[in-house]
């Protein structure tokens, strides 16, 4: 197609540590911040974008190029994008999809998003990976560096926050035909719509809930079983979803938590969650699956974990699946509940798909 890009300005990046860098503007012009974080992924970028598990954090694209393809309409996991800022090598506005319906350029306007490009990504995620996560701005608005260093100043770490509320349903939803064998409850603390096309996919009737429903509320659905979603935050600042945890886990019916799930499961079983250093983010993360023995290739978006130590000490708990890179825990099982999560995001849009088998356990242990 031909080259459309607009004239870009200068941008900078700052970041919590006092390291700067400058670049050219890309998306909306403005000024952002958030904690920063990087993806390995080498594609699938408009669905990273709209993962709500991304909210309040500025994403570095570690693949050179994105936005090559352009966006399309169904290439989502919400209806908005949810990261607070974007950091690129090459932010391409021209693409090469003739099915595309809008450039990232075009699309990140649109949504308000603010971003910079012409950034050494390679060094910086280095860097992030050797220091750690901290918090970052981004500007093409601003150019006085000690104004932008005391805005930086003032925003919160994510350690502490609570921010499932912000991305929850208001309302309730079903997904999935009425008639279906199978009836899920769902707490959305941040759900991605590709986890309940894939429960959907396998006959089941989801009526999904906001993130502060209870247990009588997620109950009167007469469900088979609760399903536990991902989204954003500090975990261990969710005492209400732990304390609905615990009540689901009662009932003693099937329950599947996913990432931020799979926190509020180990936290209702008495076991401590933790910040990680710079977290888990791409699609090429491998797990080994101690249960089967067999490993996977998964899609990872996450920034706290479960602790190591208090869930191998835990009576009550089997671990089910460990990173092969660093050993976290990425699955757990509980003993005296039919309960289980994995850390990692099966559902997997668009790939890889090694993890799916997980959404067939779980109809199998409703149907059982």
């Amino acid at each position: 197609m031909p080259d459309t890009k607009k004239k870009q300005v200068d941008a900078v990046l700052i970041l919590a540590d006092g390291n700067v860098y400058h670049g050219k503007s890309f998306g909306k012009i403005g000024t952002t911040s958030g904690e920063i974080c990087f993806n390995t992924g080498m594609t699938g970028y408009q669905e990273v974008f709209t993962d709500p598990s991304y909210f309040g954090q500025v994403l570095i694209m570690n693949n050179v190029h994105t936005g090559n393809y352009g966006v399309m309409p169904n290439d989502v996991e919400s209806d908005s994008v949810k990261i607070k800022g974007l950091i690129g090598r090459n932010l391409e506005e021209n693409y090469s999809r003739i099915k595309a319906t809008a450039s990232l350029q075009e699309y990140l306007e649109e949504q308000g998003v603010v971003g910079i490009e012409d950034i050494d990504t390679r060094a910086l995620v280095s860097h992030v990976r050797t220091q750690g996560a901290m918090n970052c701005i981004i500007s093409s608005d601003i150019s006085d560096l000690e104004s932008l260093k005391l805005q930086l100043a003032q925003v919160p770490g994510m350690g502490g926050l609570e921010l499932a509320s912000k991305v929850t349903t208001q309302e309730v939803y079903h997904v999935g035909h009425p008639d279906a064998g199978i009836r899920i409850s769902v707490l959305d603390f941040g759900i991605k719509k590709n986890i309940l096309q894939c429960m959907a996919d396998r006959g089941a009737y989801l009526r999904v809930h906001p993130a502060t429903a209870d247990v009588n509320t997620l109950q009167a659905f007469n469900p088979h079983g609760f399903f536990i979603s991902n989204g954003p935050g500090d975990p261990a600042a969710m005492t209400y979803a732990v304390e609905t945890v615990k009540g689901l886990l009662a009932l003693q019916k099937p329950l599947f938590g996913i990432c931020l799930g799979h926190q509020l499961l180990a936290l209702a079983n008495g076991i401590p969650t933790f910040k990680m250093h710079h977290g888990h983010r791409g699609l090429n993360h491998p797990v080994k699956n101690l249960v089967t023995g067999i490993c996977e290739i998964t899609t990872q978006n996450h920034g706290f974990g479960v602790d190591p130590v208090a869930v191998r000490n835990s009576p009550n708990t089997e671990i089910t699946h460990v990173n092969l890179n660093d050993d976290s825990i990425e699955g757990i099982r509980l003993k005296d509940s039919p309960a289980f999560s994995v850390q990692y995001h099966p559902e997997a849009t668009p790939g890889p798909h090694d993890s799916r088998y997980l959404f067939d356990q779980f109809l199998a242990m409703m149907k059982n």
